[in-house]
């Protein structure tokens, strides 16, 4: 089966240019330390790819 990835939010996209706030928005994430988990997919990737500096990714084996 597909891999998931657990995305955290650890610092915040305050300050930052409005790309990266929104695509942070898109990952569906709002507060610090808040965790979603999402397909893994090269548009995922891509998302992740552009705020890496502000979250935490981990790859969740599913069953």
């Amino acid at each position: 089966m597909a891999n998931k990835l657990a995305i955290t939010l650890k610092r915040s996209p305050i300050g930052r240019p409005e790309p990266q706030r929104r695509t942070v928005k898109a990952l569906g994430l709002h507060k610090l330390n808040e965790t979603v988990v999402h397909d893994d997919s090269p548009t995922i990737r891509g998302m992740i790819n552009k705020v890496v500096h502000l979250v935490e990714v981990q790859v969740v084996e599913s069953n």
